[in-house]
C-alpha cells in the first residue's frame, strides 16, 4: 500500500471514531467504540489518543470515556451556519418573526454555551441586539436551560457544576440548586425561559427542534422588551414556536442526510 492510500485510510478510520462518538448521546467508552468501528483496541485507542491532542475529542474526567472536543464543535457549528439549508432557515425565521413581531432566533448548543445560528431582528427600534454567531451563557438564557434541562441527568449537573453562574442582571440565577429545581420543571413542559436574567428589560422563550429520534438538536426562540411581551404573555406564542421548530427540523433532516 502506498503512502497516500495509508494517509487516506488513517484519515477515514479516524472519520470513523469522530462520527461514532459524534452520533451517541453520552461519553463513549473505548469498548464501544472497537465494537462499532471494528478495529483492533490498540489501534483505536491510538487514534483517539491523537484526536484528543488535536482536540478533536475529549478524555471525560474518568479517563474512560470520550466525548466532542471543542474544535470538532465548532466546525460542526461552522457547518451549520453555512451550509445550503441556512436560506430555508431564514425564510423560517422570519416567518416566525411576521407571525409574533418580536425577534426570533435558530441556536444549537456549544459545549459551556449557546450559539446563535441564525437570527433575524424585528423592524421594532427598541429590541436586543445579538448577532449570528453571539455566545451567550447556558444558566441565564432560555435556549441555555432547555437544553440542559433536556440532558441526563448526571450530565446536567456535571455541567452546572462547571459553570461560573455569573450574574448578568438582579435576576440573574447563581444558585445551583435553584436553577436545577427549575430544570425539572422546563424538563417537562419542554419550553425554556428566561426571565430579564441575560439583559435587563429583555424576555426570552424558546423550543426544541429535535431530530427523528426525538432528541434535542437546536433551539428556536423569542426575544422580546419586557414592555412590549411580558413572559407571561410571550408563552402565548408557544404554538407558533413548535410549529416552527418542527419546520426547522425538516432541514436538518435534507442538510443531513436523515441522520440529523
Amino acid at each position: 500500500m502506498t503512502e497516500a492510500s495509508n494517509s487516506s485510510a488513517a484519515a477515514l478510520r479516524a472519520f470513523a471514531i469522530m462520527e461514532i462518538v459524534v452520533r451517541t448521546e453520552r461519553p463513549v467508552e473505548l469498548s464501544e467504540i472497537v465494537g462499532q468501528s471494528g478495529l483492533p483496541p490498540a489501534t483505536a485507542f491510538r487514534i483517539l489518543s491523537m484526536l484528543v491532542v488535536a482536540g478533536l475529542m475529549q478524555r471525560e474526567p474518568t479517563g474512560k470515556t470520550y466525548s466532542v472536543g471543542h474544535r470538532l464543535a465548532r466546525f460542526g457549528l461552522d457547518v451549520m451556519t453555512n451550509n445550503s439549508v441556512r436560506a430555508e432557515r431564514r425564510v423560517i425565521l422570519r416567518r416566525l418573526v411576521d407571525e409574533i413581531g418580536e425577534t426570533c432566533n435558530l441556536a444549537m448548543f456549544g459545549g459551556d454555551e449557546i450559539i446563535y445560528i441564525d437570527r433575524i431582528e424585528t423592524d421594532w427600534s427598541l429590541k436586543a441586539d445579538l448577532k449570528p454567531g453571539s455566545r451567550v451563557p447556558l444558566h441565564c438564557t432560555s435556549s441555555g436551560k432547555l437544553f440542559l434541562s433536556q440532558m441526563p441527568k448526571a450530565k446536567r449537573r456535571r455541567i452546572l457544576k462547571s459553570i461560573s453562574f455569573k450574574r448578568y442582571t438582579d435576576k440573574t440565577i447563581t444558585d445551583i440548586e435553584t436553577i436545577a429545581a427549575q430544570l425539572e420543571n422546563i424538563a417537562v413542559t419542554r419550553v425554556g425561559w428566561n426571565n430579564e436574567e441575560l439583559q435587563a428589560g429583555v424576555i426570552g422563550i424558546a423550543v426544541p427542534v429535535t431530530n427523528s429520534s426525538g432528541r434535542m438538536i437546536a433551539s428556536v426562540a423569542l426575544q422580546a422588551p419586557v414592555a412590549r411581551l411580558p413572559l407571561a404573555r410571550a408563552h402565548d406564542f408557544v404554538p407558533n414556536l413548535q410549529r416552527a421548530a418542527a419546520a426547522m427540523a425538516i432541514t436538518f433532516e435534507v442538510g443531513d442526510g436523515g441522520k440529523a
